[in-house]
């Protein structure tokens, strides 16, 4: 049986952070295959394993690396399909790691996730295969309720256990409150196309620039797209409206600067993969790890700053999976044959 899966690991030493992708996999039921190639000490080898599982059928690469960590950015360069990145804490907390899988040149984006997290890396994974698999998709919807469940447990079993003089543990008991799902008004969400295969959600009018960049690019990839400029902090309710609304986009993109709450919210409200854009403010702040260092359960396939056509490419990837015709397209733009 070829597996959908293929995990690479740049040295043996990140075996820890694969068996949390593994964990995730194996609970999921999803097959996978485990390699270790080096990028700067076994390139051969990493092009002929990314080539050979490439034409056997492989659907999506998660490169796991550390230090100058240009594993994921070498998959990248021999497949078509999407490659999710994992920057290992080898080196200065993992910061160099980060920057070398997350700031890939177009049209070579990565799907980054946080530092050492293989298991939100698997979930992503499964969230791009769901798009194409519904069994998947609801084992990935059933797998995030587990983690909704644990948070809301622990109430219990830590803050119920705390015994001090002026601490009122009774006061609004988690395990007696009826948790109703967000309540949207779809006559009121603002959205123009709700056929569209992927929402872009744009937290300030001044991260448009960056959005336009994604869009003109989806054009011409033939991939149908909304667009709305909400912020789920200044306006909770139109951005769950929208989400909601926009119940038939296979991906969500959250363009943003200060603070990126735009991607904390989307993935709150959608098992769909979200994709996430940094920008940079007036100030020249980036909100790159606000983006990408996410907690276990709620991944964010994060791009480089202000990178908007590598989040259309990633997109384009992601739907390939089973679309013949984007494949070819999206193999000319890497080989530079065609220019989008």
């Amino acid at each position: 049986m070829t597996p959908k899966i293929m995990i690479i690991l740049g040295s043996g030493s990140d075996i820890a952070i694969a068996e949390k992708a593994m964990d995730i996999l194996d609970k999921l039921e999803i097959p996978y295959s485990l390699k270790i190639a080096s990028a700067h000490r076994t390139p051969n080898l990493v092009r002929e394993i990314v080539t050979q599982g490439t034409d056997a059928g492989i659907e999506v690469f998660i490169g796991i690396a550390g230090l100058a960590a240009h594993l994921p950015g070498t998959i990248a360069a021999f497949t078509p399909r999407p490659v999710i990145g994992v920057p290992v804490d080898v080196a200065t907390g993992g910061m160099d790691a980060l920057q070398s899988i997350v700031q890939m040149p177009y049209p070579s984006p990565i799907a980054t996730v946080g530092i050492n997290r293989g298991d939100n890396a698997a979930i992503l994974a499964a969230q791009f295969i769901g798009l194409h698999n519904d069994e998947v998709h609801k084992k990935v919807i059933k797998l995030r309720k587990e983690y909704a469940t644990k948070v809301i447990e622990s109430n219990e079993s830590i803050i119920q256990a705390i015994d001090r003089p002026f601490i009122e543990n009774d006061f609004i008991r988690i395990k007696d409150i009826e948790i109703n799902k967000a309540e949207y008004d779809e006559n009121n969400s603002g959205c123009k196309n709700k056929d569209a295969e992927v929402a872009i959600i744009v937290g300030r009018q001044t991260d448009m620039i960056i959005a336009k960049k994604i869009t003109s690019l989806l054009e011409r990839l033939n991939i149908t797209y909304d667009m709305k400029v909400v912020c789920p902090i200044r306006s909770n309710k139109k951005f769950i409206n929208y989400v909601k609304s926009m119940k038939n986009a296979k991906i969500f993109i959250g363009v943003s600067s200060n603070s990126s709450q735009v991607t904390g919210g989307l993935v709150g409200l959608t098992a769909r993969p979200v994709i996430g854009v940094p920008c940079t403010n007036e100030n020249g702040d980036d909100y790159l790890l606000t983006t990408v260092s996410m907690p276990p359960g709620v991944p964010v396939a994060t791009v480089g700053i202000n990178n908007g056509k590598n989040a259309a490419v990633l997109a384009g990837e992601i739907f390939s999976i089973d679309n013949p015709e984007l494949v070819q397209i999206l193999e000319k733009l890497k080989d530079k044959k065609i220019n989008l």
